[in-house]
């Protein structure tokens, strides 16, 4: 063999062995991941989903550049298992948080004061030791992980704030409950607190005896200095720059537009041009605001803003083509008064009623909005009605990094959809949740069952056909008992009983 033709053929060689390589990683690099979830955003809240008051144009691009999914579920109805399923890929049937549960034996939890007193009342009930989140698999196969946002998922000096349980870096609320002031006292740092500028105010704290409630001048203990959604994103753009020479996961969990009615000045002066005069909102349940259409509007509108300048700056460092970018919402919309779901269709096709809304397991509470970008691999103006939820993302991850998932993990990888290839579908999808009554629910194909009450006793299940009624109007349970048969033995296989007493749910573990 001559020299010439030795080295052609080991060229060659060379050259077969990296597509080879490439084509083991099905054809991408792994991309950098940046998980953005909103909080208490309405199915029809983005222009992308229908939404004509609220202007996204941002978060529409994304959509434009990428995929929708329109059937994509939340975890959970509510916050802190919602993100619990996230992080863990569990369902809220084998899930450790299953519920909202403020820890209220530690004592005046719901006191800004008491909880700024000691740190220690902070927080939410912490998931066990034992628990692996996607952000840990992340990290232990070489990303870069960073929070910045609010986490719900265990109190300060437990094992389970974010830097114990797989991320680098967190910036932001470690308790939700604190997460009802954008003008907190302080904030988190890894797991130190960093103190701002702003001073105390209750969370019931009404107006000044005798304000004039047409009067800005009376909000203003309201609209304080240091607005806690533009300092966690800042960091969140600073994570990025620091880690653009290395694979890196941002979870990014922002309060909005959750209450209490807090907006950018410049974007409350907005809405209030574009809507004109309104009634104030002076309950006690939240805070006090002087338009809160517009102000609702106004914060809907920073983030989109927010979201628009994380895609400039992985376009600024030359990332954005390799990156997923996923924007979806942990539950439904709310449904106090304070909020004008009717005005702003904040359900869009879904069942509006305030009744199925955030925590309930209907449609309205926990199908949301979910748009998927990663120029890479997901083709432009695409849309999808595969039927996923929240523990997907895990199973996901695991898919990419070319892991297998973890037996407990109850998510099914959706990346087959996102390279438009063949995808396996989900047998069914299950939710329980011991408040408002007690209820469960499961997606089945088109078929819903719900159950509700359960804290009273046994129910009958309900049964909707989801293709032609998705409002959820018509029981058709009367007309098929076979599948009634079918989601009753599922309901029973989906669940264990929760660790937690507090997570019961009377007609099913009592």
């Amino acid at each position: 063999m001559n020299k010439s033709f030795q080295t052609a053929f080991f060229l060659i060689l060379i050259l077969s062995l990296s597509v080879s390589c490439k084509s083991d990683k099905s054809g991408y690099d792994q991309p950098n991941i940046i998980y953005i979830l909103a909080d208490d955003l309405g199915y029809g809240e983005l222009g992308s989903f229908g939404q004509t008051e609220i202007e996204t144009p941002n978060i529409d691009r994304l959509a434009e550049e990428g995929m929708i999914f329109t059937d994509h579920y939340s975890g959970s109805p509510v916050c802190a298992p919602a993100r619990s399923v996230l992080m863990t890929g569990m369902h809220t049937g084998t899930s450790p948080i299953r519920d909202n549960s403020e820890w209220g034996e530690r004592g005046d939890v719901w006191s800004f004061k008491s909880m700024l007193d000691n740190p220690e009342l902070e927080g939410q009930r912490p998931l066990p030791d034992s628990t692996v989140t996607v952000a840990q698999v992340l990290k232990n196969n070489g990303y870069k992980t960073g929070m910045v946002g609010k986490w719900g998922l265990g109190a300060p000096h437990t094992n389970s704030v974010p830097t114990k349980k797989g991320f680098d870096f967190f910036y932001g609320y470690n308790c939700q409950r604190i997460a009802h002031s954008y003008y907190p006292t302080h904030l988190w740092k890894n797991e130190d607190r960093e103190y701002l500028d702003n001073y105390l105010v209750e969370k019931k704290e009404h107006l000044d005896k005798g304000a004039d409630i047409y009067n800005l001048d009376s909000y203003a203990k309201y609209n304080q200095n240091d607005y806690a959604p533009t300092l966690m994103h800042k960091e969140a753009l600073n994570f990025i720059d620091e880690n653009k020479n290395e694979k890196f996961f941002l979870y990014y969990a922002s309060l909005i537009p959750h209450l209490a009615l807090q907006a950018p000045k410049r974007w409350e002066e907005y809405y209030r041009n574009k809507f004109g005069k309104e009634e104030p909102y002076v309950g006690r349940s939240y805070y006090p605001a002087l338009t809160p259409k517009a102000t609702y509007a106004a914060m809907i509108s920073y983030l989109d803003e927010q979201v628009g300048e994380v895609v400039e700056k992985l376009k600024e460092i030359g990332k954005y083509e390799n990156t997923l970018i996923i924007f979806t919402s942990d539950n439904g919309p709310t449904w106090l008064n304070q909020v004008d779901t009717d005005f702003f269709n904040s359900a869009g096709k879904l069942n509006g009623s305030r009744d199925r809304l955030k925590g309930s397991v209907n449609e309205g509470g926990i199908r949301v909005p979910m748009i998927a970008t990663w120029p890479n691999l997901i083709k432009k103006k695409t849309k999808t009605n595969h039927i996923s939820a929240f523990q997907d993302f895990y199973a996901t991850v695991c898919d990419i990094l070319g892991i297998e998932k973890p037996k407990a993990v109850n998510g099914l990888s959706f990346l087959p959809t996102l390279k438009s290839e063949n995808q396996e579908k989900h047998q069914y999808l299950y939710w329980e949740i011991a408040n408002k009554g007690g209820q469960q629910a499961i997606r089945y194909n088109n078929w819903k069952g719900l159950k509700k009450n359960l804290q009273q006793g046994k129910q009958k299940l309900q049964l909707f056909n989801l293709d032609n009624d998705i409002e959820e109007l018509n029981d058709v349970s009367d007309e098929n008992q076979n599948i009634v048969d079918k989601l009753e033995k599922f309901l029973v296989q989906a669940r264990t009983k929760p660790n937690l007493k507090t997570f019961e749910i009377n007609a099913l573990d009592n």
